[in-house]
């Protein structure tokens, strides 16, 4: 006697019929994944943007400022110090042109010359450490 099989789905819809692997479909581009221009801050008067992220969280970009946190390493303590101008920035020299402050530019301060050492355009606030 001749009995037919009856086909069952097995939940893999990436195996073809004939043994192979299917490629996986292409998944849609997400507003997260995405990137966008940068937000340099400049030298002038504070000014900050607050601005939704992924996960639902709020980021605070700092979009101008006129002081720092400047760290005094000889004294072990933290002075604001009025920014005066950028000297200079390794990562682009014309940041330092445009006045635009970055993580490593070097500042000059009513203290001193210092180094930014937080991301001004993530978190929001200049931390920076003396240079003697």
């Amino acid at each position: 006697m001749l009995v037919k099989s009856a086909a069952y789905y097995q939940g893999n819809d990436l195996r073809k019929p004939s043994g192979g692997v299917k490629g996986r479909v292409a998944k849609v581009k997400r507003k997260a994944l995405c990137g966008g221009p940068p937000k340099v801050p400049e030298v002038g008067p504070q000014q900050i943007q607050v601005e939704r992220v992924a996960g639902g969280n709020m980021k605070i970009r700092l979009k101008s400022a006129q002081y720092a946190n400047v760290y005094i390493p000889k004294e072990k303590r933290m002075v604001k110090a009025k920014i005066v101008s950028v000297v200079s920035t390794p990562a682009n020299p014309d940041f330092a042109k445009k006045n635009q402050i970055v993580k490593g530019a070097i500042i000059q301060t009513e203290v001193g010359r210092a180094v930014v050492v937080s991301r001004p355009g993530q978190h929001g606030v200049i931390n920076a450490v003396l240079v003697e």
